[in-house]
């Protein structure tokens, strides 16, 4: 057999055959070859070579470098690249520590061409860099803020080598295992390319001209021009409720434990632990901190509106794919939530107390962590979870939980003012001190449509059954109010956008009720304002607004992840937000489109729903497969955004806002009809009545239809 013979255009690797690096390499038809000790490859190695050692066993074990090697090296003037080394002659070095979420890479240099200039931001998931100096690095590594480069100068921020070069040498080293980006998803890919394709030409001193590609181990399902199958939509919503089993997001109290243990397996993710099937709930969905396997952890509370969202949309989805597992699963979560959880015991149940009827915000005290967490009040939680169950119940035939919706509707309306608005944030406490007939008669304004809008849907939705005109009245006087206000004086949250996507739906639902030509206008104006930002792909930008913001982009290096916070760092950068506007424009358009029938809101909807197809995540790995993470830029076609959000990063994925109204929404356009035509068999007219005297006295009396 005639031995191996490098020449200095070959790269070699020393490194295991599944080594990301190696097997794109390959896959490029770039001229290399794997070897498996050092001693080898520098004895293999050609003068003027390449050779690459890495750390197969990042970030566990550090790559033991000889000084020797390096001798031998300079001798033989190889071109030398060394990752994750314990430690390197001549250089100040510590060993590795963790590096915190919000550290993201950046460019430092002008190595990598104009798309890729110093000041480009990309990320490093779960870094374990070893501390090094390096007086003029490639890359380094800390918190900065901004969308795609960096909108602040990086030296005010703190920063450590990521790459770099070892002075008056040919050895460039890598301070965490760089080799292992797909694994570890690194983002965004196009410049990942460039920075390894820049490597090659270096390593091979220019010989080599290559432009290195691969797929992201997470990516779009669909690209941005291709042709959607006909099928899509069809296998999308199948893949999207299946997730919830493939993640163990029904998993039982009790097994966090377990479930952290096993996220580390190598095995299939969690393949020996039950699927659950919502009898407990469901989680809260991933967080978007992703490890250096390229695992996300878990939200492990579970809340009232997840759950009352995710069982209408496993109701819906096992309506229109013929999956009884699926509806199964969705009439436990709602006898969960109404029925069998913490968020609608205690004096949640009881007639006397001014918290009665009302839904606790997530289950965390039931296992000792932050004890008043169920007495916090958001109402637009309350309505999602009503709005889901409505549409559960739709879809099931079922008319258990009227009674409970009901209530639920009446206990956030009796704290709602004269104005018709209610408190963004309402404590249990401050119920108990002041009583409920002390909001009602309250003249509270809160120009917020992200706290103010579902309620309103849910209040109309109650007047269409019963016929009170309170009910009616006060949500008009509140819609006409934030309408006047709109949009100098509104108070925007994480951005204008998702407010404008919020007020769609009782827009459309007040069309249904009361149809006049000003409520039609107040419909169209609203949608034109969100549809000005939509891309032709059917992405809606996400964008600043005017006056009162809640969360807005961070001011410097130093504010990057303290607060919440929006995708974009400035008007114009090209990400569309799948946690606060998207999904809720999604769910408005459709709504509009039924109610009005009007042909524009059914041809934004279409290009919404053409987008979220493309833009559904396809992976190898369960946990990730069919899901939709919050952030996605459509000029790079990728999961993408500013991770600014201390609480809800780009990478997150909701199992109610997000995940939950997309399947809701899909579901119900390929059973042809709507959230208000699912609510239509309802029962609440015959007791409420009963429960109108019980929870807001004897008062005005009420018009039952």
């Amino acid at each position: 057999m005639i031995p191996f013979q490098p020449t200095a255009d070959d790269l070699l690797l020393v490194c295991r055959e599944e080594n990301d690096l190696y097997q794109t390499l390959k896959a490029n038809g770039v001229p290399c070859r794997r070897l498996q000790e050092p001693e080898e490859a520098f004895a293999t190695a050609p003068p003027r070579g390449a050779l690459l050692l890495l750390a197969d066993d990042y970030p566990e074990q550090p790559l033991e470098i000889r000084e020797r090697w390096l001798e031998l090296a300079k001798t033989k003037q190889l071109r030398l690249y060394l990752e994750f080394p314990a430690s390197l002659p001549g250089v100040p070095s510590t060993s590795a520590r963790k590096a915190g979420r919000l550290e993201r890479g950046v460019i430092s240099c002008d190595r990598f061409g104009p798309p890729f200039p110093a000041g480009t931001i990309v990320t490093v998931p779960g870094a374990h860099p070893i501390e090094a100096m390096a007086s003029d690095p490639w890359l380094v590594l800390g918190v900065v803020a901004g969308f795609s480069r960096i909108s602040f100068e990086l030296a005010g921020a703190e920063t450590r080598p990521l790459l770099f070069t070892l002075p008056e040498s040919e050895t460039m080293v890598a301070t965490i295992g760089l080799s292992h980006f797909l694994r570890g998803r690194f983002a965004p890919a196009a410049a990942w390319q460039a920075i390894f394709s820049n490597l090659v030409h270096w390593l091979t001193r220019g010989r080599r001209q290559i432009q290195l590609e691969w797929q992201p181990r997470a990516a779009p399902a669909f690209g941005r021009e291709e042709t959607l199958p006909s099928e899509a939509g069809e296998e999308a919503l199948s893949r999207a409720a299946s997730w919830f089993y493939r993640a163990r997001l029904f998993l039982p109290p009790g097994k966090e434990a377990a479930y952290r243990a096993a996220r580390g397996d190598s095995r299939p993710l969690m393949a020996h632990w039950p699927e659950g099937n919502g009898s407990h709930g469901v989680l809260e969905g991933l967080t978007s901190a992703i490890d250096h396997r390229g695992k996300q952890g878990v939200r492990w509370w579970r809340r009232a509106d997840c759950t009352g969202e995710v069982s209408g949309a496993m109701a819906l989805a096992g309506l229109a794919r013929g999956d009884g597992r699926w509806k199964e699963t969705a009439s436990r979560l709602g006898d969960w939530l109404y029925s069998g959880s913490i968020l609608s015991q205690g004096e949640r149940a009881l007639p006397s107390s001014p918290c009665y009827g009302l839904l606790g915000w997530h289950d965390r005290a039931a296992y000792g962590i932050y004890t008043d967490g169920w007495e916090v009040y958001y109402g637009d939680d309350n309505a999602r979870a009503v709005l889901g169950t409505i549409a559960a119940a739709g879809a099931l035939g079922s008319t258990q939980w009227d009674r409970s919706i009901l209530r639920c509707i009446l206990a956030n309306f009796r704290t709602t003012g004269t104005n018709g608005f209610r408190a963004n944030r309402m404590l249990a406490a401050s119920l108990r001190e002041e009583g409920w007939r002390s909001f009602f008669d309250s003249e509270t304004l809160s120009f917020a449509p992200h706290f103010q809008a579902y309620p309103w849907a849910c209040y109309l939705w109650a007047y269409s059954k019963t016929g009170d005109p309170l009910l009616l009245e006060r949500t008009v006087a509140g819609i006409r109010l934030m309408m006047e206000a709109y949009p100098h004086r509104w108070h925007w949250t994480n951005g204008i956008q998702q407010e404008r996507a919020r007020m769609l739906l009782p827009l459309a639902w007040l069309v249904r009720v009361a149809d006049t030509p000003e409520h039609r206008e107040w419909l169209a104006h609203m949608t034109d304002e969100l549809l000005a930002h939509q891309d032709g792909c059917g992405a809606i930008r996400e964008e600043i607004g005017l006056g009162d913001g809640k969360y807005g982009p961070p001011a410097s290096h130093q504010a990057y992840g303290k607060s919440e916070a929006p995708l974009l760092q400035e008007n114009g950068d090209p990400v569309s937000d799948l946690l606060y506007t998207i999904n809720f424009a999604f769910l408005g358009l459709h709504e509009a489109a039924a109610a009005t029938g009007d042909r524009r809101y059914q041809a934004a909807a279409e290009r919404i729903e053409a987008f979220l197809l493309r833009a559904q995540v396809r992976s190898a790995d369960p946990t990730l497969d069919g899901a939709w993470f919050r952030a996605f830029d459509f000029e790079q076609w990728e999961f993408w955004g500013s991770d600014a959000d201390g609480d809800w990063g780009a990478w997150c994925v909701e199992t109610g806002w997000t995940q939950g109204w997309i399947i809701t929404v899909l579901a119900m356009r390929q059973l042809g009809t709507s959230l208000w035509e699912l609510g239509e068999t309802s029962s609440i007219a015959a007791f409420y009545a009963e429960e109108r005297r019980q929870l807001l006295g004897t008062g005005e009396a009420a018009t039952v239809a």
